[in-house]
Order: structure tokens, then sequence, then C-alpha cells
């Protein structure tokens, strides 16, 4: 069981990594010139790569997460109900930067730099709550 848990950490610090640096494109694609069409193409390229890879990661994460709690944590108490449902909310996230990723790719982006930067955080939020709730078990 120690190796599931130990590539489970693994895959969902993979992933959050990936939803880090996504959104941190998503600023930089926020404040490209209009005008700077190479730069922008450059910026979607590496966007996608991401966003593909990111996807990967998050199956065998959420995979060996379901295992671990089939196996070991069924009955582990609210923190892991807490934590689940962070779960979902960062997969939602994950789904929002897809959606976003479009808009920028359709030219249809609506939103400000500074509201990319504000969103970037989010994904560090929802990590920091879930690594507190699986360490500290707070209730």
């Amino acid at each position: 069981m120690l190796w599931i848990k130990a590539f489970h950490i693994v895959f969902v610090a993979s992933w959050f990594a990936g939803l880090f640096y996504l959104p941190r494109i998503f600023v930089n694609l926020a404040s490209v010139p209009a005008d700077s069409h190479a730069e922008r193409e450059r910026l979607l390229i590496m966007a996608r790569k991401l966003y593909r890879f990111s996807s990967l990661l998050m199956i065998p994460a959420v995979g060996l997460g379901l295992w671990l709690w089939l196996a070991y944590f069924r009955d582990a108490g609210a923190w892991l109900h807490a934590k689940m449902f962070l779960v979902v909310v960062a997969i939602g996230y994950h789904h929002a930067c897809r959606s976003l990723l479009r808009k920028f790719e359709q030219f249809a982006n609506q939103r400000s730099e500074r509201w990319f930067r504000v969103f970037n955080e989010m994904s560090v939020l929802i990590f920091a709550a879930i690594v507190v709730l699986v360490v500290v078990k707070p209730f």
C-alpha cells in the first residue's frame, strides 16, 4: 500500500505543477499585444501541451487516490470528505483551464491579465488546503 501512496503523491504533485503553471501562461497570453502573433502562438502551443500533459497526470492521481480510499481510508473521517470535495474542485479547476484555453484559441478571451493572476493563485490554495487536510486531519 505504501507504493500506491507514494505514486499517488508523485502524480498529484505533478498534476498540480501543471495547474500552477498553466494559468501563468494565461496571464502571459492576456498581456500579449494584439500584433504579436508569433508570441501568442508560442504561448498557445505551450498551453496546449501542458494541458494535455496535466490531463494525463490527473488520471493516475485520481485513480490511485480512489484505490487508497477503497482499500484503506473508507472510514477515515470528515477530513477525507472535505479532501474529496476539494479534489472535485481541483478537477473542475482543471476543466476550467481547458475552457479558458479554448477561449484564447478562438480569440474570445474577455478576461484581464489581473483576473488571470488571481485565477492563477486558486490552484495553490486548493493544493495547500488538501495537504493540510491530509497531514493535520483537523476533523
